[in-house]
């Protein structure tokens, strides 16, 4: 059992596994809803749109956080202000705004001729870098989420099987979507340095996608994909020290291995289930 154990013993790789698992709860939390209402696209987007602030704080010699959630914070005023354009629909605002800010980005690079900013690093994330103090930004960051998601829970229930049903209860679908979008930025800007912008998708999504074949509300939904996503940390840092693959990469192809084994397997479950009928699992509206 050493072959599973040793990647372990070992201090930076004992803080990835907990930033990993930190990272997949806050996913969880917001990915569930992004999986509800089919707004992967706008979770790429926001997470592409980082590179502005990013950037701009690397040149500046700033803290890559702030940088990150100003960008943020623009990425979802833009966002919600387009939301409200009825001639405009909501995809092609977040296309515009995701093609705009990832110009933005490689132009403020572009203007250093040292390059400082590491766009590896921004896109693909390092998650064995991960530090002490990661893990308190990270574990913040995790009871600001469950703060959200706990005050926000009926509104986004509401919100995501029924707008118009969300605004004859009086439960603000506009302002609920804002603070949804919120919630999805803090778990992005949160996510990035560990996973990168470019993986940070894979447990935003992967793991509640998975999850949804088998749980029954929304809040098991959550939970499963949190330990869908921690598992996934795991089986990826394993799998990389010993194969020697890039960490963040392989966490985040090991979460998207999982949604693809668990649909299969749900399949063959539903296939069985048709032979002999039996009442199949339904998400529950708690």
């Amino acid at each position: 059992m050493e072959w599973l154990t040793a990647p372990f013993e070992v201090t930076f790789v004992q803080r990835a596994l907990w930033g990993g698992i930190l990272v997949s709860a806050i996913c969880a939390s917001a990915g569930t809803w992004v999986v509800l209402r089919g707004m992967a696209f706008l979770g790429d987007a926001m997470s592409h749109g980082l590179l502005p602030g990013v950037a701009l704080a690397a040149l500046l010699g700033g803290n890559l956080m702030v940088g990150a959630v100003v960008s943020a914070v623009v990425m979802t005023a833009g966002v919600t202000a387009l939301g409200r354009t009825p001639r405009l629909s909501q995809d092609t605002g977040i296309g515009l705004l995701f093609v705009g800010m990832l110009s933005l980005g490689v132009i403020i690079v572009s203007r250093s001729q040292s390059f400082a900013v590491d766009l590896t690093g921004f896109l693909f994330g390092d998650v064995l870098a991960v530090r002490q103090q990661d893990l308190l930004v990270l574990a913040a960051a995790l009871l600001a989420a469950l703060v959200v998601s706990v005050l926000g829970h009926r509104a986004f229930l509401a919100l995501a099987f029924d707008e118009r049903k969300a605004h004859t209860l009086g439960l603000r679908p506009r302002l609920a979507h804002a603070v949804l979008l919120g919630l999805l930025g803090l778990a992005i800007v949160a996510s990035f340095h560990i996973v990168g912008t470019l993986l940070v998708l894979g447990l935003l999504i992967a793991p509640p996608a998975a999850a949804l074949p088998w749980a029954r509300s929304v809040r098991g939904v959550m939970a499963l994909a949190a330990l869908l996503g921690a598992t996934a940390t795991f089986g990826g840092l394993l799998l990389s020290w010993h194969l020697s693959t890039a960490a963040g990469a392989t966490v985040a192809a090991l979460a998207v291995s999982l949604f693809f084994l668990s649909h299969m397997v749900s399949g063959l479950r539903d296939r069985r289930a048709r032979r002999a009928p039996a009442p199949a699992p339904v998400l529950e509206v708690d």
